[in-house]
């Protein structure tokens, strides 16, 4: 139980921040500069909030 809530919470916290930066990129052309689509960053992002939100509505 404990490292389902952990992992729930990295991937919650890894998907804002990802979907965060995506979002940003996207209406900022130019801002990754790591050479990403910041399309496939904001997906990426989304869907690790999305994974991240139901593991913890599945250990509360």
């Amino acid at each position: 139980m404990q490292v389902k809530k952990i992992l729930a919470l990295v991937f919650t916290v890894l998907g804002a921040i990802g979907l965060a930066f995506g979002v940003l990129a996207i209406f900022n052309p130019g801002q990754l500069t790591l050479g990403q689509n910041a399309w496939g960053v904001a997906i990426v992002g989304l869907i690790f909030f999305i994974t991240g939100m139901g593991l913890l509505r599945s250990v509360e």
